[in-house]
């Protein structure tokens, strides 16, 4: 037998002081105010931080802790949420209005102070407040500690590819019931030479032959999933919601609002230039943006010539999106790797899609038989307690009633042919209750979640996002999920991990996670108008048994309702 081979203390001893010694305090400043643009032809009122769209990109390392002044100068409120951060036990910085913070107010400050710890990668952040994500969001980039390598070669150069949706008016001016497809897509906010008006606003990535390049694509899309491809070149997807995979070789990549990947892009072709393309995926298309948003890789020596472009899949290649998001898996041996727990303490199975709901007296409705348009899981429709005295997130500090209960069904009320068209167009099954219920769950549980697409008025693909928590994703597939038959799918060896999940349409994921976190977390669809229809509830979790694991007290600035 070996012997078992003990490090003296002393290498501990440095290896903390190293570590210590590589966290930071980063601090940025974000003015938050109304700016005017020139896209598509005309000038354009936006809301923006600093002057910037997209916002700026926030670099860290995992360990520093992070503190943004936010200086409120726009007309609306405004929270802004660090999409995909942990915030383990600094729940009061995650964003979410009247969830965790009530909003910051036109002319008034706040400040966010949360640590990074236990992950590397590319997230983003965005505002939390009715429509402001169009433009109010940037990246986020975590880096590995200080001499800490990457699980991936360390690339040449690191390069933002932010996928963004533009409208004719400024978004604010919507409705949660009006809010029309949009007009032209984006690519680090210019749309690109297939518009009016925009030959000169394309994005333009310049490459050294040989070189490797990190490209950290995020999709702040309100509504579309998108596909994008390089010309002539693959890519190596290695992370996704900022958690590394398995080296995946791919020449197109498809990604949901709220995610993101990073991908290796190798300069390994001919002098020249091609283009990179991002167009719609979409099941329904309807009236929806179906055109094309180009930029440009452009090797350095190139001559003026006609840049080669992409064969994009059709807009509703499903068999092309769903190879991409279930080929994808975790790679075991990285850095923050975490073993899928085998044992589930709470189960739960939630439906989700569109209702109705009567239409208001004295307005016009846009619903089947002058209905409004809304969305649930398990048939309730999530209202935010805009009303009260407080947040959410107080009212589990403090223990106040009144804010929410804690009531959401572990299943729908009722279980029907989930998703079967014919049951597209059923009045007995298409009105959900408004209510501000959640689900309360036990410190440290393990908890699996089938999430099953419906086919009620439409089917559509749903980006389902939790706060505070990555789940590991079993499985996913199409149909009604059928345990029996399903559960043998299961990856429980290296499942992907991610804080955003694409349900397929008319189909199917199951996710499971560890409820180490206490406090207010919500789990809602990513498109924006189903966030504010009602697709979406949040889990209550409960403080853990030590002061370690119990959520401290509220920042003295966080702002009141």
């Amino acid at each position: 037998m070996r012997a078992l081979t003990v490090a003296p203390a002393w290498v501990f001893v440095l290896l903390a002081l190293s570590s210590v010694a590589s966290a930071a305090i980063v601090e940025y400043t974000f003015n938050v105010a109304n700016m005017t643009i020139p896209r598509l032809c005309n000038d354009q009122v936006i809301t923006a931080v600093n002057g910037q769209f997209p916002g700026p990109t926030i670099q860290v390392r995992e360990g520093d802790t992070l503190v943004v002044h936010v200086l409120n100068k726009s007309p609306y409120d405004v929270t802004l949420h660090w999409h995909g951060i942990f915030q383990l036990l600094s729940g009061w910085a995650d964003g979410p209005e009247y969830v965790t913070q009530c909003p910051i107010r036109p002319n008034h400050n706040f400040t966010y102070r949360f640590k990074i710890d236990g992950q590397e990668g590319t997230l983003w952040w965005h505002a939390h407040v009715s429509f402001l994500r169009a433009t109010v969001h940037g990246a986020l980039f975590i880096h590995p500690r200080r001499n800490h390598p990457y699980a991936f070669p360390k690339p040449y150069k690191h390069v933002p590819i932010l996928f963004a949706e533009w409208w004719k008016s400024n978004v604010m001016e919507f409705s949660d019931q009006t809010l029309t497809p949009s007009v032209a897509f984006m690519i680090n906010g210019l749309p690109g030479d297939l518009y009016n008006c925009s030959q000169d606003q394309m994005f333009k990535l310049k490459v050294k032959p040989g070189k490797t390049y990190l490209l950290r694509i995020i999709n702040t899309n309100f509504i579309s999933q998108m596909f994008f491809k390089v010309a002539n070149h693959r890519f190596i997807v290695v992370a996704i919601d900022a958690v590394y995979t398995t080296p995946y070789a791919t020449n197109v990549v498809v990604i949901a609002p709220g995610q993101t990947t990073d991908v290796l892009l190798e300069a390994n072709q001919p002098i020249g230039s091609y283009y990179m393309a991002a167009s719609i995926y979409d099941t329904i298309q309807a009236t929806l943006d179906n055109t094309t948003t180009r930029g440009l890789v452009v090797y350095k020596g190139s001559k003026l010539t006609t840049p080669l472009m992409p064969i994009m899949p059709l807009f509703n290649d499903t068999k092309t999106a769903h190879k991409f998001y279930t080929e994808l898996t975790g790679l075991v041996d990285r850095p923050h790797w975490l073993q899928c727990p085998n044992e589930v303490d709470e189960k739960m199975f939630i439906t989700f899609g569109l209702n109705l709901a009567p239409c208001p007296q004295n307005e016009t409705c846009f619903g089947p038989k002058n209905t409004r348009v809304y969305s649930s899981m398990n048939n309730e429709s999530f209202v935010l307690p805009r009303q009260k005295k407080m947040s959410m997130l107080e009212a589990f500090y403090y223990n106040e009633s009144g804010i929410y209960t804690k009531d959401f069904p572990n299943r729908p009320p009722l279980e029907f042919d989930y998703t079967n068209p014919n049951n597209s167009l059923d009045f007995s099954l298409l009105f959900a209750p408004k209510s501000t219920k959640v689900k309360k769950l036990k410190f440290n549980s393990t908890v699996e979640i089938v999430l099953q697409n419906t086919a009620l008025l439409d089917t559509e693909n749903h980006p389902m996002h939790i706060h505070g928590f990555n789940f590991f994703v079993l499985a996913q597939g199409f149909g009604n999920f059928n345990a029996t038959r399903d559960r043998i799918k299961f990856n429980l060896v290296n499942p992907q991990m991610r804080n955003t999940i694409a349900v397929p349409d008319a189909g199917w994921a199951v996710i499971r996670f560890k409820a180490n976190n206490p406090g207010i977390w919500m789990i809602h669809c990513h498109v924006d108008n189903h966030m504010s229809w009602g697709m979406a509830t949040a889990f209550e979790i409960e403080n853990g048994p030590t002061p370690s694991s119990t959520l401290p007290p509220p920042p003295p600035d966080l702002p009141t309702c």
